[in-house]
């Protein structure tokens, strides 16, 4: 058995992890803020214009997050306006790295409106003609059962290369990672990027165990793993002691006790 990776804080920034048997390359953001927030996202009565403002909100917490943990830096000195009053008035510090080259992936249809919201953030910190937001167009394929057997991956507009750039893949659930893992097979055949990060809100054991297999180079952040259908002894154990109890998915892949379907929800399509 793995060690548990620690609850830690960060020296720029104010959120803990929580402790898990998962793998350093698992990050489960853990405060009650977002918990209390992610509570009231997963109730039916959370409706549209309030359900996507509380994504969006999420989502730049995340994208900050992993900003502050896995984006270079630099050291810098910049004048600021009291340098007109004063030969103090320059400020020298560690600064997010504006040279750094970013991607960020829209797995259509869930994963538009956090991509946008990374793709905007990132904008603010770095070089804007270091930054783009390439789009992917797939869906989950199922049998007659409704039961996950493929994906149907229908385009793509991938404005460049990866080469030496981070790449953020904004999927609000990760349930079975089939798209996800689509879409890094995909860049990973183009180029060699500088890292691969994806953040959700939700993710499940299922996800995990995939991602651990076939993408070991990923980088994972969430704010929750849910296990609903896991063991009585991996729910009571710290969570990925007993992996190989932990389920999270339903008969037909969907995450429980979960968020509802979040491509149909942030869309409004089940009005």
């Amino acid at each position: 058995m793995t060690s548990p990776v620690l609850v830690h804080h960060h020296a720029l920034n104010s959120s803990i992890e929580l402790l898990h048997h998962y793998g350093e390359a698992f990050h489960i953001v853990d405060d009650v803020y977002s918990r209390s927030r992610l509570a009231w996202l997963s109730q039916a009565e959370c409706k549209q214009p309030e359900f996507n403002q509380i994504v969006s909100e999420l989502y730049y917490q995340l994208v900050r997050y992993v900003i502050a943990r896995e984006f270079p830096t630099i050291k810098t000195k910049v004048k600021t306006r009291m340098a007109a009053l004063s030969p103090l008035g320059e400020w020298e510090g560690t600064v997010i790295d504006p040279d750094t080259k970013l991607v960020s992936v829209n797995i259509a249809r869930a994963g538009s409106l956090p991509s946008q919201i990374c793709f905007d953030a990132c904008n603010f910190i770095l070089n804007p003609d270091l930054v783009r937001q390439d789009h992917m167009y797939m869906a989950r394929k199922t049998d007659t059962e409704g039961k996950v057997i493929g994906v149907d991956f229908s385009g793509n507009k991938v404005g460049g290369s990866v080469e030496d750039a981070i790449v953020l893949f904004p999927d609000p659930m990760g349930a079975t990672g089939s798209s996800l893992l689509e879409a890094i097979n995909f860049y990973k055949r183009e180029a060699k990027a500088r890292k691969l990060i994806s953040l959700h809100l939700v993710v499940s054991p299922e996800f995990i165990k995939k991602m651990k297999a076939e993408a070991p180079d990923l980088i994972v952040y969430a704010f929750r793993v849910d296990r609903g259908a896991s063991s009585a002894k991996a729910k009571a154990a710290i969570p990925g002691e007993f992996l190989d109890e932990e389920s999270g998915l339903t008969d037909i892949q969907y995450i429980v006790p979960g968020l509802g379907g979040l491509g149909e929800l942030i869309n409004n399509s089940y009005c």
